[in-house]
């Protein structure tokens, strides 16, 4: 017999090929369980915006609105009660750098920053060194250091304004026979209203540093300790590295505030003695309600200090997280 030749028909064998038209065929549509799923995700993502838009609304009510406002009126004429309401740029930063308390009212405020942060943040880890460990004195110590965080700042004022009254404050007597007065002059005016915000603050700044502390394993203490780190190098060498971003945190709500200082000096000292206590703030209530009463350069006036926040808080941060790195 002749010998067959081979076929030329090289087509796959039948289960091959129902292998490759099963790989090459369509994608079924997708089943009743996947579609549930996708419809619970939806409900999921709806009910997050349906929690969402309550703060949404309060944000964009009480902060944006009013923000885009100021802005509106600082690139406006807008007296406070009546007079023509036009665009008026750059005339109302002009009047705002110019006015005769600018100068004066930023260095204040930049001093009154620099001496309350300083001791606001050291007092607050020294305090929370203190009662780090837990025990019950500690509790009550904690507890008595953060009792005036919960006075409001007004009625700390007032409470302090009694107290530093040279006629009606029990320490009155003493005082006259010192010749001493707690705000008689610019220096005695600072240190005073700075020593009632660190009795205010000092227990406030304490529980967010006593949060940092106790957020430091333990084993890096021992390990410190098992090479023979003293208490000042396990402090500066294990304690501040690891808690720099509590630092960085605190330092930029202690700024933020002290640059926005206006109760404790308004009821304490409202700007005196001789307008050396006049914090930005204080100047913004002045050209808007008093003397000038012109709303449009106490906006530009507001609108500058936000832009210097908003810097400060960037270069804060930013110096923090490079020396993290």
């Amino acid at each position: 017999m002749p010998p067959r030749k081979p076929s030329l028909d090289r087509s796959p064998a039948p289960e091959k090929r129902k292998v490759l038209m099963t790989v090459t065929a369509p994608s079924r549509p997708p089943s009743a369980a996947m579609r549930g799923h996708a419809r619970r995700r939806g409900r999921r993502g709806l009910l997050g915006w349906l929690y969402a838009t309550p703060t949404a609304v309060f944000v964009g009510a009480l902060f944006v609105v009013p923000l885009l406002l100021v802005v509106k009126m600082s690139l406006s004429r807008w007296p406070l009660l009546t007079g023509d309401q036009g665009i008026n740029v750059p005339d109302n930063f002009t009047k705002a750098v110019d006015h005769r308390f600018f100068t004066d009212s930023v260095v204040f405020t930049v001093k009154y920053t620099v001496l309350a942060t300083v001791l606001l943040l050291a007092l607050g880890l020294g305090l929370a060194l203190l009662v780090q460990e837990s025990s019950r004195w500690n509790s009550l110590l904690r507890a008595s250091f953060l009792i005036p965080s919960a006075l409001g700042l007004a009625s700390a004022s007032l409470l302090f304004y009694v107290l530093y009254s040279p006629y009606a404050s029990p320490l009155a007597p003493v005082m006259e026979s010192l010749g001493f007065t707690f705000l008689g002059s610019p220096t005695a005016a600072l240190l005073s209203t700075t020593f009632l915000i660190v009795w205010r603050y000092a227990g406030f700044y304490m529980v967010l540093m006593l949060v940092g502390l106790q957020g430091i394993p333990a084993d890096v203490y021992e390990a410190a300790r098992s090479d023979g780190a003293s208490r000042w190098q396990t402090f500066t060498k294990v304690t501040l590295p690891l808690l720099r971003p509590t630092l960085a945190l605190t330092t930029v709500l202690c700024v933020t505030g002290s640059l926005l200082a206006f109760e404790q000096f308004y009821i304490l000292t409202k700007g005196g003695p001789d307008n050396s206590t006049i914090t930005v703030v204080q100047l913004i209530y002045m050209v808007a309600f008093q003397g000038q009463n012109d709303l449009g350069v106490a906006a530009a006036l507001s609108v500058i200090v936000l832009l210097a926040l908003i810097v400060m808080n960037a270069l804060q941060l930013r110096a923090f997280r490079t020396e993290e790195r």
